[in-house]
């Protein structure tokens, strides 16, 4: 663990607080994720989207690592920032990409400092980008599972994990992706966060595949609002998330038209929104681009 005393400090229970638990005792819970800036003025638009996002009170908020686990010290900077400035419980991201164990060590200790106690553990992108070989560190580690086992021996964390409804770019099979989760689950994983989905009913067999192995471990599906097609289908491409046809003829019957394009996109999230949480969903986790306002009115158009 890192030195120094504000680990040992009271830490406010906003930001202490366990994720599951919190699942547990409200119901549904909602949640946003963003990524660290490249540069001032995007630091200045992350944090404009962090307030107002701050004002429907999330159950929790998160920030990304970039590809191949780029911008890892601005992830921690920011995600301490958000424990330490605002009414948010922050989830800290921490991948296996580039990181000897003693690094992982020293980064979980500056979550730790920062009063953070929700750490979703992954393996991450191949150091040169999906779709290239995953090569671990020389003294790293392999797996997301030994990741979280790390995490869980360094204190009093509580540890998430990502979900791939739709199958993991690099996995033979569904029921082989159901396998992975359950020895995540068994490692000491208490929740899970999947790839954004497009598709409720791809949820709802990984879902039913990971109960038929004997978890109960709560899948928050991820949910991305399309205000912009040519984004969305780039990022579906690199994650392996297919967008389901009758989603493709809806955007391309208003392709000309941006506000169009962004008005379709709020209501196929709103719908799916709603199906997912019809399906038993523990919750809804956006994928908000550091942007506010389309997750705003699906957010608003849920009613909570």
């Amino acid at each position: 663990m890192a030195h120094g005393t504000a680990s040992i400090l009271p830490r406010a229970e906003h930001v202490t607080r366990s994720i599951p638990e919190v699942l547990a005792a409200e119901g549904a819970s909602y949640s946003f994720e963003f990524f660290p800036p490249k540069d001032d003025a995007a630091e200045q638009a992350l944090w404009e989207a962090i307030r107002r996002l701050e004002a429907v009170r999330p159950t929790f908020v998160s920030v990304t690592y970039g590809a191949g686990g780029s911008t890892q010290d601005r992830t921690v900077r920011v995600t301490g920032r958000i424990s330490r400035e605002t009414t948010l419980t922050p989830m800290a991201h921490l991948t296996c990409v580039g990181r000897s164990v003693a690094q992982l060590r020293q980064v979980v200790g500056e979550y730790a400092d920062a009063g953070v106690r929700n750490v979703l553990a992954l393996r991450g992108d191949p150091p040169g980008g999906p779709g290239s070989p995953w090569s671990a560190h020389p003294d790293g580690l392999d797996h997301a599972d030994e990741l979280v086992a790390l995490v869980r021996s360094l204190g009093t964390f509580t540890v998430g994990v990502a979900a791939f409804p739709d199958r993991h770019p690099e996995s033979p099979s569904l029921d082989h992706d159901a396998d992975v989760l359950v020895r995540k689950a068994d490692a000491g994983a208490e929740f899970a966060v999947s790839q954004f989905v497009f598709d409720a009913d791809a949820w709802v067999r990984l879902r039913d595949r990971v109960v038929a192995r004997g978890r109960d471990l709560p899948i928050i599906p991820g949910l991305m609002p399309v205000t912009n097609v040519r984004q969305v289908e780039r990022m579906a491409q690199l994650s392996g998330t297919p967008l389901p046809g009758a989603v493709v003829e809806r955007l391309e019957a208003v392709s000309g038209d941006p506000a169009a394009v962004r008005e379709v996109g709020v209501q196929v999230a709103t719908e799916l929104a709603q199906r997912l949480l019809a399906e038993g969903a523990p919750g809804l986790h956006f994928y908000t681009m550091n942007r506010s306002t389309a997750t705003l009115e699906v957010y608003a158009n849920l009613g909570v």
